[in-house]
């Protein structure tokens, strides 16, 4: 998203950045996907920083989902404005 849009991120907290663009540019449509996806940004960060943080099967499961979700809407909006532009990842368009 944010090489779409000219950007790139390089302030030191590149993961919040990417996800607070991502909720700007995709608008208010997709704010619980990217809600959930900065929850998950969260929780990665206690998991590599902080000792003894788990996350259960089921919470993975659903966090993998989102995130698929997420790039799915991505991938569209990429491609909404910007035609030519065909990025395959490998995942089944919903």
């Amino acid at each position: 998203m944010l090489l779409l849009k000219g950007y790139r991120p390089d302030d030191g907290a590149q993961h919040k950045t990417v996800v607070e663009i991502t909720s700007v540019v995709l608008g208010s449509k997709y704010k619980n996907l990217t809600e959930r996806f900065e929850t998950m940004r969260r929780k990665r960060n206690r998991m590599t920083y902080e000792a003894g943080v788990l996350l259960s099967k089921s919470e993975a499961d659903k966090c993998f989902s989102d995130a698929i979700s997420l790039v799915q809407k991505i991938l569209a909006e990429a491609k909404s404005q910007n035609p030519q532009l065909e990025l395959r990842f490998g995942l089944d368009e919903k």
